[in-house]
């Protein structure tokens, strides 16, 4: 393996976080708001497919209904 020159290293380093677009606070709150969003809309939807599941089995098996 060849060695790096650390300090050419950390110039490298820099120069590519330098090209980094970090988002604003606007867009990262927009995009936190989506996520906790779609969490709901996962969470119902898996409630519902769990309940229906249930009900489903129950009927097969004879315990529900």
């Amino acid at each position: 393996m060849a060695k790096t020159n650390p300090f050419k290293f950390i110039q490298e380093v820099r120069a590519e976080t330098s090209k980094v677009t970090w988002p604003t606070r606007r867009e990262t709150a927009v995009t936190t708001v989506m996520v906790f969003v779609m969490v709901v809309i996962a969470s119902i939807f898996f409630l519902v497919a769990d309940q229906l599941m249930g009900y489903g089995i129950g009927l097969l098996l004879g315990v529900g209904g």
